[in-house]
């Protein structure tokens, strides 16, 4: 399971209660893999990052290692890092604060990036998508074949 690697885009509702439903193409390996408890955090670009609790442990201590001049970055990640369960009816419950500061209301969309997820308010990620596709491609990936 260590080699886990969660991709694609999901458009996912919060219910009133300010839960989301986990799709079923990653339940099954999310209970495999960490028994069902995630853990979430803010991401420096205005969405939440949504980990597996190994993955979170392992991104957690590299931060937990930083030196004094990040500290406002540790207590970005740290400070505002939730533990959640997936319920039994395949739900996560997104606390009001992580709600408030991706600017959840109700469409959002759910990136598999790898080792974890990002949790975008919809209409936020259109709009950060739409501007990376207008903007110069990076000298990292100007040599890249596609």
């Amino acid at each position: 399971m260590a080699n886990v690697v969660f991709q694609g885009a999901s458009a996912l509702a919060l219910d009133a209660k300010g839960r989301l439903t986990v799709p079923a193409r990653h339940r099954e390996v999310l209970q495999a893999l960490c028994g069902g408890q995630l853990t979430l955090t803010k991401h420096p670009e205005g969405c939440l990052m949504v980990f597996p609790r190994p993955a979170w442990e392992q991104f957690r201590d590299k931060v937990a290692a930083l030196p004094m001049s990040a500290a406002g970055w540790k207590r970005v990640f740290l400070g505002n890092a939730q533990d959640v369960e997936i319920d039994a009816a395949a739900r996560v419950l997104i606390a009001p604060e992580l709600r408030a500061s991706a600017g959840l209301q109700k469409d959002t969309m759910l990136l598999g990036m790898g080792s974890h997820f990002e949790l975008w308010d919809a209409q936020a990620y259109a709009t950060h998508e739409a501007a990376i596709m207008q903007s110069e491609m990076p000298a990292v990936l100007q040599d890249f074949s596609f």
